[in-house]
């Protein structure tokens, strides 16, 4: 990779030296530029962050206002230089603020995919392809066996349950920050107008979606609410609550769980997740091809998750490309038992 001059892989991550920043690194930096604001792209200590304004006031919920030195909001589409590298932030469709970050130097353009989704979402803008001599993608489903199902017919999935099985809570598991509010809102579209009953850990984030205008109907706080009447409800909740004690004083509770590994059966049944339900906020193998095809790049380096075949296939099509270990994974690589908000 240096042989194109714009990027290098140090033991702090990704390292442009021409225009002295870093993007996404894993510890604290003079000047960090942020996809979006998942803990293992997101972390606070930066002397200075460039994001989008949405990953900043993401960021300041997570980690306070303090989470920075200083910070600067980039636009989507806007070109910026910092040095002599053109810099610009573009829709990555992960979540709300998430963004692909590209960079031109001496002719060469370079993108870093940071963590990205094809299928549209109600809550953030949609992924856009940008064309590059050098992409740097996730792969954090880059296998063959991960073709996700639509998202419709997962939340029918979900209504269905719940008219056969109306005396039973349904808890439905998803990472705090953009998954949760996602289900929420596919609920929504769906034609559910029932309340929906939310976690306290995600109290604050989905009240800052609701902000940016994201719609999700009635929603009721469970810490209010007596929870041996919400039978044949619906409770987004935090991964790791299906199996704590927290769970415990709902009706006869049905577990549910959002992810893209709940493709793999035996995932959900090592979890305990009676109902999994296949819905992603990373691209699926067919989403990952289809990308790489339409940046039009002469190279690709393949980040966290099945990088080897995803390089295996690229190599196949004629392109160069090589795995780059970095040092983070993704969010949807967390263990059910992790905290609260998914880090």
């Amino acid at each position: 990779m240096a042989a194109i001059d714009i990027l290098s892989l140090t033991p702090a991550g990704l390292y442009c030296a021409a225009g002295d920043f870093f993007i996404d690194p894993p510890r604290p930096v003079s000047r960090a530029l942020v996809t979006h604001a998942h803990s293992d792209h997101a972390r606070p200590g930066h002397a200075k962050v460039l994001a989008t304004r949405e990953t900043l006031a993401l960021m300041a919920i997570r980690y306070g206002p303090g989470f920075a030195g200083s910070a600067q909001a980039a636009g989507l589409g806007e070109k910026l230089m910092l040095g002599p590298v053109e810099v610009g932030f573009h829709p990555a469709g992960h979540v709300l603020g998430s963004a692909q970050i590209r960079l031109a130097l001496k002719g060469r353009t370079l993108v870093v995919s940071g963590d990205y989704k094809r299928e549209p979402d109600p809550t953030c803008a949609g992924f856009k392809p940008i064309r590059c001599d050098v992409f740097i993608t996730e792969a954090t489903f880059g296998l063959p066996i991960f073709r996700h199902s639509r998202t419709s017919a997962e939340i029918e999935k979900l209504l269905a349950s719940l008219k056969i099985f109306p005396e039973r809570a349904h808890l439905v598991g998803a990472y705090a920050l953009g998954k949760a509010q996602r289900v929420m809102a596919l609920l929504r579209a769906a034609g559910y107008d029932r309340p929906i009953y939310l976690h306290g850990a995600m109290e604050r984030l989905t009240e800052f979606y609701a902000s940016e205008g994201v719609g999700f109907g009635e929603i009721r706080k469970v810490s209010g609410a007596d929870r041996a009447k919400l039978r044949g409800e619906i409770v987004i909740c935090p991964p790791g609550a299906l199996q704590d004690p927290w769970s415990r004083g709902f009706p006869d509770p049905l577990a549910a769980f959002a992810s893209g590994w709940m493709r793999v059966r035996a995932r959900a049944k090592q979890r305990g997740v009676e109902l999994p339900l296949v819905i992603s906020d990373h691209a699926d193998w067919n989403g990952l091809l289809a990308t790489i095809r339409e940046t039009g790049c002469e190279k690709l380096l393949v980040t966290h998750g099945e990088a080897d075949a995803l390089t295996h296939w690229a190599r196949g099509q004629g392109l160069l490309a090589e795995p780059l270990h970095i040092r983070a994974h993704g969010e949807e690589d967390e263990p059910m038992h992790a905290a609260a908000e998914g880090d």
